[in-house]
């Protein structure tokens, strides 16, 4: 009998190897880290506790009855991060690269219930080959128990996948229904049918980042949200974006200590040029609203028309959709339109109030636009933020056109407070072509055509180039000088914190996808 306690205790000594602290040197850190040590450098020291470390396949097809190894492939437990309750797993490549079995997918769902039950944020840290193929179908079931419990924890709790190495096949399908999807670059790749498939099938060749590595999916695709150097700086990016999000649905984020004091900001009064068709850096006037040094943006560098990303404002968390005018204008297009809808509709499930900085132009016209679904794309949007129940304040910094001006959180769609600046222009359209349409007759019967269409111009522009019509008609609630807008912005997020609303009673609604 004492042997086999023995022997148990040895087990579970090797279960637990690099369960303790990881110290990793400054030649470790563009290394890959194995499993042990991505979890624990992770989570806060000494929190991780262990499920499932003596766990083993239960295959005995082709020999594996005598290849077993504890935790079978993948690590799975819960810890802190800044003393916080989280759940993670992360799947061990040094276990039959990391394939995924029965009783490792077993292990995973595990851990995603008692995230839902508790209600705490999941992590996981993907490093597979794919599915086990010596288990054949039980693989495959055990991808798809996964795959449901994506969907049902998906608004529940916030759901973070990193991709440390390879991920490929119907493995994709997991981070792709999760909140937010990391890569490490040169190290990580994600694609469903891998370079050799896809060479026999469409005769192209390409290698496995050209294909599905961290730069393609950040810039191209728009599968990843956020790309790290190595695995330290990802699991360092999964601890920032942490930070600004909640346990749960039901609570919100913890806000950092503020106290208002002089709130004015200098640098936003000119940051507007005086010509409207000049671009300027939309990070210019965000970094002047947001506390200082706050502004952890999500999907970078895909498309840069439209920014999104969490930030601080007064020690409180929100979420920023901002329309950037040194990419394409600021114009929405159908990528720009997805990636805002998207992040709308997470800061939605998860009480974090959201603050639009406009400035567009109108959608992107053109063929390739049409044909790719620019209505139904950009109806997204549109459905994302009239759907949103969270706080929601929009400040139109210079131009509101057309139907653009409606998706960009306007009054119309239920936003709660509008602001706009002098320099704001919210008409149908910019003031040269809507002369050329109105004034039409007269300008051609002019002797001189071009002198009378700029004059036509200029009274467009006078009477619609403005932000005060919207402001009679109370669809903007105040026209602020740039300067006091930090100010502004903290009280009015103060003052809508208990923001409730009663929506109908209904299964879901239909978004356009």
């Amino acid at each position: 009998m004492d042997s086999k306690i023995k022997d148990l205790n040895k087990k579970l000594t090797l279960a637990h190897l690099g369960g303790g602290q990881v110290r990793i040197d400054k030649q470790h850190e563009k290394k890959k880290l194995t499993a042990r040590e991505r979890v624990t450098y992770l989570l806060d020291d000494g929190s991780f506790e262990e499920i499932g470390a003596l766990v083993t396949h239960r295959t005995k097809d082709f020999g594996m009855e005598n290849q077993q190894f504890y935790g079978d492939g993948v690590v799975t437990g819960y810890g802190t991060i800044s003393g916080r309750l989280i759940y993670v797993f992360a799947q061990d490549f040094t276990v039959f690269g990391g394939s995924l079995s029965e009783t490792h997918a077993e292990k995973i769902c595990k851990v995603m219930d008692l995230a839902v039950k508790v209600g705490a944020p999941i992590i996981g840290l993907n490093d597979s080959g794919g599915a086990r193929i010596q288990e054949g179908v039980r693989s495959l079931g055990g991808y798809a128990d996964i795959f449901y419990k994506n969907v049902q924890a998906s608004g529940v709790i916030p759901q973070i996948s990193a991709i440390m190495g390879p991920c490929a096949g119907g493995a994709v399908y997991s981070p792709a229904m999760t909140d937010f999807t990391l890569m490490v670059e040169n190290t990580s790749y994600m694609f469903v049918t891998g370079p050799n498939v896809v060479k026999t099938v469409t005769n192209e060749t390409v290698t496995s980042e050209e294909l599905g590595g961290a730069s393609t999916h950040s810039t191209k695709s728009g599968v990843t949200h956020i790309t790290s150097a190595n695995d330290i700086e990802c699991l360092e990016d999964v601890k920032k974006l942490m930070s600004y999000l909640p346990q749960n649905n039901t609570e919100k984020t913890k806000a950092l200590p503020f106290e208002l004091k002089e709130e004015t900001r200098e640098v936003l009064a000119n940051i507007i040029p005086d010509n409207a068709n000049k671009p300027y850096d939309m990070h210019s006037v965000i970094n002047g609203i947001i506390d200082e040094d706050s502004f952890y943006e999500i999907h970078k560098n895909f498309a840069e028309n439209i920014v999104v990303g969490f930030a601080r404002l007064g020690g409180k968390s929100i979420g920023i959709v901002a329309n950037q005018p040194l990419y394409l204008a600021g114009v929405l297009d159908v990528d720009s339109s997805t990636k805002a809808a998207r992040f709308v509709r997470f800061c939605d499930c998860f009480n974090i109030p959201l603050l639009v900085l406009e400035d567009v132009p109108g959608f992107l016209p053109g063929t390739d636009q049409e044909w790719n679904a620019i209505i139904t794309n950009g109806a997204k949007l549109l459905y994302a933020f009239s759907e949103a129940t969270v706080p929601r304040i929009t400040v139109i910094t210079r131009k509101a056109y057309g139907g653009a001006y409606d998706v960009m959180n306007s009054k119309h769609i239920g936003a709660d407070m509008n602001y706009a600046w002098p320099s704001a222009e919210i008409a149908v359209m910019g003031a040269k072509g809507a002369a050329e349409i109105i004034f039409k007759k007269e300008i051609s019967a002019a002797e001189d055509s071009d002198g009378k269409w700029k004059e036509k111009e200029a009274e467009y522009a006078a009477l619609f180039a403005n932000p005060y019509s919207a402001a009679e008609r109370g669809f903007i609630d105040e026209v602020i000088l740039p300067q006091d807008t930090r100010r502004k912005l903290i009280k009015a997020f103060a003052m809508l914190e208990d923001k409730q609303i009663e929506t109908p009673k209904r299964k879901h609604g239909n978004i356009p996808l």
